[in-house]
């Protein structure tokens, strides 16, 4: 056994629909502006720009049902996605074999702290601190593909206290599944235990404390967070 200097962390895990089994999370990407109309939203035309990533930690990621209101903000938005989580991986992946890696799919939020992004932004700095926060990616569990085949169709759509405030469908998606990880591969390597975020529809917006969120998409199990 190693003798560490500080004890390890304990590895992030999550579940797995109709298993006891854990699915081991490596690393977190998150693609940004992936749906057309959101990219508009936020002042961007879509069709002029190549796929960007960034990242959120591992630990960030949270199957708890509640949202604590993260400290150093004012505007909290919610950000509606479909998870992909990596059953394998590699470099230089073709669009043609990219599902092969493909273990299972969730729905999952990008909780975004819009006034320190947008800080960022103007200084041209990351944005870590906009989005790589504590419990800033709430999930749900994850269904395995063969119980749902590969999702590149079907609705998604998220519902604030009941009112539906994103909806669109994941045949919207500017940058399809197979085109992210072939594209995230030529600059990562990539392994099991990698999740990516696929981008969110138009209609992200603030959330406040008591507010239920409600994530739906396709054949998933939804996902609902309370913010506390």
């Amino acid at each position: 056994m190693p003798d560490y200097v500080v004890p390890p962390a304990a590895p992030v895990a999550l579940p797995v629909v109709g298993s006891d089994a854990l699915f081991a999370v490596r690393r977190v990407y998150c693609i940004g502006r992936n749906y057309a109309d959101h990219a508009r939203e936020m002042g961007h035309d879509p069709d002029r720009e190549p796929p960007f990533f960034f990242q959120k930690n591992p630990n960030n990621l949270s199957p708890a049902a509640t949202f604590p209101y993260p400290s150093q903000s004012n505007d909290v938005h919610h950000e509606a996605e479909m998870a992909i989580a990596l059953h394998s991986g590699g470099t230089n992946i073709s669009t043609e074999n990219a599902l092969s890696h493909v273990y299972g799919y969730a729905a999952a939020l990008d909780m975004t702290r819009r006034d320190l992004q947008a800080t960022a932004k103007a200084q041209g700095r990351p944005w870590e601190i906009g989005k790589a926060f504590e419990h800033s990616a709430p999930i749900g569990p994850i269904h395995p593909v063969e119980k749902t085949g590969h999702l590149n169709t079907g609705p998604i759509r998220l519902l604030l206290n009941g009112t539906i405030k994103q909806e669109g469908n994941l045949n919207q998606m500017i940058w399809k599944v197979p085109e992210m990880i072939a594209f995230l591969s030529t600059y990562f390597t990539l392994a099991a235990g990698d999740v990516i975020l696929s981008g969110t529809p138009a209609g992200v917006g603030p959330v406040t404390k008591g507010d239920v969120m409600t994530l739906s998409i396709a054949e998933l199990t939804p996902l609902t967070v309370t913010v506390t």
